[in-house]
């Protein structure tokens, strides 16, 4: 048995501290990685806390690991001990129903969560089905490609999704932990890019990031002269904000998609939607052939989040830092 040291809590919002447990036997198509760092998402605090009622503790969070394979099921065929890979949100699949088959299997029902029901990346090893990890491609710097795989995968995911043009202009709302990766993204794509941010201390670092243009998101005016401007918008917030002023800088059959969670009920108007024929839609994180397809594109072009580093024992800290909205941009455990 291989026993792990992680860092759990072993309530709703506690603290995370040092604490053992044994994998079980070594599964047919299991993989077990030797972690070397991983990101911190603030769905792994919307974990902790219990926000989404699905949290069992002891908790051990992290889903944005990257490492190298310890060791492998009698029956992986696509990994070898030594490799470096990635792991992002999920951690196996059915790989039986319609979504899987289809090759779109972060949509599947049964798909397993890595901090779901089970121990993730804030550790020293964590396991996972062979067909969630991604191996990482020459030119992809492993020190901050974890966040790649659950925030990168999450921006880049509705380029492939909706077969965006590269003459397509689009907007990202909000330039944070998601944003700053859309920016990168879109600029690469080939697309007209522009980035809606409340904060005037975020424009040169967005234009810097790919932006052509900026608009101030609290000028209505601003907004409201860029009336039937964008093909796709992407909102990476997760507050509430006056969507209809949204829709109205969208061209006819453009797109509003949501990849922040805002949980609370989307005031719209229909009649926009229905004379322009505009979309209104959100997504998860990729398929698996998708998150490889976005390393290639990151080693092609130079594209990583921007990161901050910790070391694992002040996991804390970092779980503070995050929470303090303070992050530029990602924050990422470095394993000691």
């Amino acid at each position: 048995m291989t026993k792990v040291q992680a860092y759990a809590s072993q309530e709703k919002g506690g603290k995370l501290q040092l604490w053992e447990y044994e994998l079980g036997e070594l599964g047919y198509f299991d993989v077990d990685i030797s972690v070397e760092n991983c990101g911190v998402c603030h769905s792994d605090l919307s974990m902790l806390d219990n926000e989404w009622m699905m949290t069992q503790y002891p908790f051990v969070g992290g889903h944005e690991v990257v490492g190298k394979v310890k060791a492998i099921g009698s029956q992986v065929k696509n990994l070898e001990i030594g490799d470096f890979v990635g792991l992002g949100w999920h951690s196996s699949y059915c790989m039986t129903c319609e979504q899987c088959l289809t090759g779109n299997q972060n949509m599947c029902d049964s798909a397993v969560g890595t901090i779901v029901g089970r121990y993730g990346g804030f550790a020293d090893t964590v396991r996972a089905n062979m067909n969630s990890v991604i191996k990482l491609p020459a030119g992809v710097n492993r020190d901050n490609a974890g966040p790649l795989f659950c925030g990168g995968i999450t921006v880049f995911n509705p380029f492939v999704q909706f077969n965006i043009s590269p003459t397509a202009r689009v907007a990202v709302i909000g330039i944070g932990g998601l944003g700053h990766m859309a920016l990168q993204f879109a600029r690469a794509w080939g697309c007209h890019v522009t980035a809606f941010t409340s904060t005037e201390s975020k424009r040169e670092k967005a234009l810097k990031l790919g932006a052509h243009d900026t608009i101030n998101s609290r000028d209505t005016e601003a907004i409201a002269k860029v009336a039937n401007s964008f093909d796709l918008i992407l909102s990476t917030v997760n507050v509430k904000l006056d969507w209809n002023t949204y829709l109205a800088t969208l061209k006819p059959s453009g797109r509003l998609h949501y990849l922040g969670v805002v949980t609370e009920p989307l005031a719209l108007n229909v009649v926009p939607l229905l004379f322009k024929q505009t979309s209104i839609s959100g997504s998860p994180v990729g398929s698996p052939a998708t998150i490889a397809k976005m390393l290639e594109f990151c080693s092609r072009h130079n594209i990583e989040p921007i990161t901050e580093h910790f070391p694992m024992s002040q996991i804390n800290d970092a779980l503070d830092h995050l929470r303090s909205g303070k992050a530029r941009y990602r924050i990422i455990l470095d394993r000691e």
